[in-house]
């Protein structure tokens, strides 16, 4: 079975308890933390920073922490998010002037890297820096809000990255974000993702009273994805 990877958006959490919140769905059997960044300019939200990726180390937090930057530029930020504790950081072509130099900068300062393509940009760029990236993350919903619907045109998108990875030899994750669900992650899986971002459809389910519902939600994707 393909080295599936479940991946829990913060940005649906309770941030008034986010340690709790992410030590929970952690237990449930989730493998990534998912940030999402956000600037209110390359998108029109606005979100967290390096300070809470540190805090979230600092409370004891050892997984895998998946930055997603959605704010232009980018290399400002990335050295910040490398020493608060990220793991992969990945931003959009369009927050960088200088995608392969962005990229390289990512792993000098010691995380992979990575590119996020939203619904309408095309991979081509990839083509010129296939050994500069592990992880490819496909958006299957415009980026800036959670709870989205996914976009079904993401998965013949999502056959073409796969195909790009197979070609290409290199150890590239592909991972998918928006509107992953326990009734669609089983589809996408098997049109080549991965890594599922899921946000609503894991921390949207619980409520204060019942942090064992991440189990319920975590382990149903499990499911589905073990029939992929």
């Amino acid at each position: 079975m393909a080295d599936f990877k479940i991946a829990p958006s913060i940005l649906s959490a309770d941030f008034a308890r986010l340690g709790e919140e992410v030590d929970n769905v952690l237990k449930s059997g989730a493998d990534i933390v998912h940030f999402d960044v956000m600037d209110n300019h390359y998108v029109p939200n606005l979100t967290i920073g390096p300070l809470v990726c540190d805090a979230l180390r600092s409370h004891g937090v050892t997984a895998d922490i998946d930055v997603h930057l959605m704010v232009k530029p980018v290399d400002r930020i990335i050295p910040d998010f490398a020493k608060a504790g990220a793991t992969y950081i990945t931003f959009h072509p369009e927050g960088s002037e200088h995608i392969d130099r962005s990229l390289s900068l990512v792993r000098e300062s010691g995380c992979k890297s990575g590119l996020v393509f939203n619904p309408a940009t095309p991979l081509s760029c990839l083509e010129h820096v296939m050994d500069k990236v592990d992880m490819i993350l496909l958006m299957s919903v415009n980026p800036g809000f959670g709870g989205q619907s996914f976009i079904p045109g993401t998965l013949d998108k999502l056959r073409q990255a796969r195909k790009m990875i197979d070609d290409s030899g290199f150890d590239i994750r592909l991972e998918i974000d928006g509107g992953v669900k326990v009734d669609n992650i089983r589809e996408i899986a098997e049109a080549g993702a991965d890594t599922f971002v899921a946000g609503s459809a894991i921390f949207g389910a619980a409520n204060d009273s019942d942090a064992n519902v991440y189990d319920t939600v975590v382990g149903a994707m499990r499911d589905e994805l073990s029939k992929a």
